[in-house]
């Protein structure tokens, strides 16, 4: 082995996905998900490549935006809902040492579906495997909350039958869990082993199994989209020390005095109806009208920048009772004139857009908001991302979100 270990963080990424359609590239907290990976190996001081195997195009392409090598496509033989992982790694590695000579000596594997992950856990797992060499591996985990001693399975009979049983512990499913022996789950943040384990032992576990422990607050398993949403809102709502791809994103600022509101692609769905006589129309939520009159009401100021001219846009902001600036060209710069007319400071606002000309709005403000279905380079410049896309209650749903914050009056 060479005297500086080569360090090797695999990115497993298939382009199916039953669960959750296309989960590896699904925006999560404005990035996809995949590049929450890339990301801890990028940052890691011990890694010293980081390539995604995969077997989709589109997953290969986002990838590499986010910083990975994708050297090759994994074979779709290799990218089933039922292939393990032992024989996808063995063909990176198969594939990096025919094709580039490269032999790392110690791979990492880091999930997608983990994407809460603390920062620094990805060279403290590196580190402890290489100061234990007589280990094939190493394995975040946690304690688990459910105690396999309390389960049970049923039998053809369909009966009740003891999961497992404990030496000197009668009926351990009756017994306190105090007696019982501590469990631990395997996160999926974390795999850490020695490539030999790979080529001499036929796995990517072995026998020796080193544990990592990790804080139960970053556990995620991405399985449901109820999932999926509990573990977007533990990483954009607490305060983990956790990897990201980019910025962090800021929490909602404890005062908001003031809420900017694009119109297009906001109020709307972004489309527009146009007849025979050029005359437009366009279709808006009730929901978000009475999101608005809510807001007022607790005193917070409401207006609407957009780049269009049109008689819809002032209509509609007149029947809400909405200040509405129309033809801004620079948004930013309007924006910033705004906040001094209403003397209200930036960290005191929050802006609600979809496209790219709302970008230069996001850092004058305290919370930059995007709808759910807003350009994608949006979504990744946002701090929060709706649930809801524009002209279908997005507004609503952002209006809900800051009163539910308000401290109740006293």
């Amino acid at each position: 082995m060479a005297q500086t270990p080569r360090v090797l963080a695999i990115v497993p990424a298939r382009g199916g996905s039953k669960g959750i359609p296309r989960k590896n590239i699904r925006l999560f907290a404005g990035h996809p998900l995949i590049a929450y990976s890339i990301a801890a190996g990028l940052q890691a001081q011990r890694v010293d490549r980081v390539i995604v195997s995969t077997d989709d195009e589109e997953i290969a392409a986002i990838a590499r935006e986010y910083g990975a090598e994708v050297p090759f496509l994994r074979p779709a033989h290799l990218a089933q809902d039922d292939t393990p992982d032992y024989p996808v790694f063995r063909h990176a590695l198969e594939w990096l040492a025919q094709h580039e000579g490269y032999r790392p000596d110690v791979v990492v594997q880091l999930r997608p579906t983990s994407p809460l992950r603390p920062r620094g856990l990805v060279d403290r797992g590196v580190e402890t495997l290489l100061a234990h060499p007589q280990a094939d591996s190493l394995r975040a985990v946690m304690p688990a909350k459910q105690i396999p001693y309390k389960m049970w399975r049923m039998n053809d009979q369909g009966f009740l039958e003891p999961l497992l049983t404990v030496a000197g512990i009668a009926e351990p499913y009756n017994a306190p869990r105090q007696r019982l022996p501590q469990v631990y789950w395997q996160t999926g943040h974390l795999d850490v082993f020695w490539t030999r384990t790979v080529f001499e032992k036929g796995s990517l576990t072995g026998d020796v199994v080193l544990p990592l422990l990790v804080d139960p607050d970053y556990a995620a398993d991405l399985d449901t989209p109820w999932d999926w949403s509990r573990a977007e809102w533990q990483a954009l709502h607490r305060d983990l020390d956790m990897v990201w791809p980019g910025r962090r994103p800021r929490p909602m600022p404890p005062r908001i005095d003031l809420v900017v509101l694009d119109f297009d692609g906001v109020f709307t769905d972004n489309r527009v109806w146009v007849d025979e006589t050029g005359r437009e129309m366009v279709a808006a939520h009730r929901g978000d009208g009475l999101g608005i009159r809510n807001l007022q009401r607790a005193g917070i100021r409401v207006v609407v920048l957009s780049s269009e001219e049109n008689p819809v846009v002032q209509a509609r902001c007149q029947k809400l009772d909405l200040p509405v600036y129309q033809g801004v060209r620079d948004k930013g710069r309007f924006l910033q004139s705004l906040l001094e007319k209403y003397q209200v400071p930036g960290d005191r606002a929050v802006y609600l857009g979809n496209d790219v000309n709302d970008l230069p709005c996001f850092p004058l403000v305290g919370w930059a908001v995007a709808v759910a279905d807003a350009h994608p380079q949006v979504k990744r410049a946002a701090d929060y991302v709706l649930q809801h896309p524009g002209g279908h209650g997005a507004i609503r749903e952002l209006a809900d979100l800051i009163l539910a914050a308000m401290p109740a009056p006293s």
